[in-house]
């Protein structure tokens, strides 16, 4: 299976609303992901002390050493994020120690439960081609469209080595492909 972005921001809101009401922690990891391009073996550790200090102000920018890639990065989260963070850990009541997205086994969610509420809610939303990389590439792909197309700063932010594997990553060639296949008609 090839794992796709989602196109569609209605499929967007509706996973949102289908997992937030099953639980607002899978409701904020999406928000995460579609909000930051994180992976999400980065977004499962994130503790509220790495998004406040200890006056309770968020922190100018998150910063965190990719799991994958072992390189630091440095995300200055927007504000409709920053609007989901606070009504969850207020939710949640959570501490500076705590794990924004904890378990209730003790530690913070592990990837393949995070993965499996995800799908099941991507089934559920009929959103095709789902898989641990969607939200980053969703990201990636509405990124791209509201930079106008700035393809070597969405390249740099994933740590790609060229344009073509980004364009390839968030499913740009595939979509002008099937553009130019509209375009002319016998």
């Amino acid at each position: 299976m090839v794992v796709e972005p989602i196109r569609d921001k209605s499929k967007i809101k509706q996973l949102y609303y289908y997992l937030n009401g099953k639980d607002p922690k899978y409701g904020l990891i999406l928000k995460f992901g579609l909000n930051t391009g994180l992976r999400i073996s980065d977004i499962l550790p994130i503790k509220v002390s790495d998004i406040f200090n200890e006056h309770w102000e968020y922190r100018y920018y998150l910063i965190l050493n990719e799991k994958k890639t072992g390189k630091l990065k440095k995300i200055k989260l927007n504000n409709a994020l920053k609007k989901a963070i606070s009504a969850y850990v207020k939710q949640q009541v959570l501490s500076q120690e705590a794990y924004l997205f904890y378990s209730r086994k003790g530690g913070h969610l592990k990837r393949i439960q995070a993965y499996k509420v995800l799908k099941e809610a991507a089934n559920v939303c009929y959103v095709e081609n789902f898989g641990t990389h969607s939200l980053r590439k969703t990201w990636g792909y509405w990124t791209y469209k509201a930079s106008k197309y700035n393809i070597g700063l969405i390249m740099d932010t994933f740590n790609h080595s060229s344009q073509n594997i980004t364009l390839r990553y968030i499913g740009i060639n595939q979509e002008q492909k099937d553009e130019l296949y509209s375009l002319v008609q016998f």
